[in-house]
């Protein structure tokens, strides 16, 4: 595949190839891997598509400590199939991710050794069943809004995989409301554990969508090249609009006592994030990162029999193969 370093332009002219590029972004056409494509492109690509899996890899865990304890079959049920479906959405990202030309290896490795970045909501502790709802309502509500627009990125495989995984994501958020309305309908401890667990989730998944849009260094170029399709404040605007009439049916209250409708911008003004939590989550101060990458780099070196296994009869399956087509083309 040719590099941009190959193309050998001068005074800034512009190659066919990028021409091309350029047209088929504007044009609303897909980018696939056998095209040429600018380094910075394939860089950002593998940057934010392999940080969308190492999260839904690590946004197994603090959901998986609560398949054991759900409190009847039904729910058990319903949390393992979800938690697989983590682990299905983080594989079809890794594969998105390597068409790119990185290995899986190399990128469980930048996670593993903490070079890799995820999403921050994952280091928040889980300490009630409250939030299984909360996490399904607020978070996966958030991913919904992020992630629906990426159906249609530039890029093919990126473009294709999310659409099953929003599939997938609606019944997560449906299933997260429906267990804040169960606890909302029962007793007043169930009732304040599920307002709780609303007021310790709400914060972190408005800063889900990242920093501002002054203060956000990729985003601008990202909804250029059709990655993205709209920035971070308008996908939080979108993301707080669809949460107050969830709210009010679920009767429970978003702690932001600054959130208002303004008629004349017709947007939600809202409080003010804690960006300095954000960023210290983010640097791995967060109270479960540690936690987390500990966990995911034990399971790693534990399965890592499975992988040599795997390996192991993927060749063999290969050595034969290829006998036997030398032997059916020499009978």
């Amino acid at each position: 595949m040719t590099s941009p370093a190959d193309l050998s332009l001068v005074d800034g002219e512009t190659s066919d190839e990028e021409r091309l590029f350029d047209e088929l972004i504007a044009n609303e056409q897909r980018i696939e891997p056998r095209d040429w494509m600018p380094e910075a492109y394939r860089k950002t690509l593998i940057r934010q598509i392999s940080q969308h899996a190492h999260s839904e890899i690590i946004g197994m865990q603090p959901e998986g400590n609560w398949i054991t304890r759900a409190p009847s079959l039904k729910r058990k049920a319903i949390l393992m199939a979800k938690v697989q479906d983590e682990a299905g959405h983080g594989l079809y990202l890794y594969s998105a991710a390597q068409t790119l030309g990185i290995t899986r290896d190399e990128m469980m490795e930048q996670l593993i050794s903490g070079k890799a970045k995820y999403s921050s909501i994952f280091n928040y502790p889980t300490p009630t069943w409250a939030d299984m709802g909360a996490i399904g309502w607020l978070v996966d509500g958030a991913a919904i809004c992020n992630q629906v627009p990426l159906c249609r990125a530039s890029y093919g495989p990126y473009g294709r995989a999310m659409v099953r995984i929003c599939k997938e994501e609606s019944f997560h958020q449906r299933q997260g409301f429906e267990i804040l309305l169960s606890l909302m309908r029962g007793t007043d401890e169930q009732r304040q554990m599920a307002q709780d667990a609303v007021d310790r989730w709400y914060w972190p998944s408005l800063a889900m969508f990242g920093p501002p849009d002054d203060q956000s260094p990729n985003s601008a170029q990202s909804m250029a090249w059709k990655i993205k399709r709209f920035s971070n404040d308008e996908l939080r605007q979108r993301f707080v609009g669809m949460l107050v009439p969830q709210a009010e049916i679920l009767g429970v209250t978003l702690p932001d006592p600054d959130l208002r409708f303004d008629e004349e911008t017709g947007r939600y003004e809202m409080g003010e994030i804690d960006w300095d939590e954000f960023f210290q989550v983010l640097r791995g101060n967060g109270p479960c990162n540690a936690e987390r990458l500990e966990r995911r780099r034990t399971a790693h070196e534990e399965g890592a029999w499975v992988r040599e296994a795997a390996a192991e009869y993927a060749r063999k399956q290969h050595s034969r193969l290829s006998r036997e087509r030398v032997e059916g083309a020499v009978a």
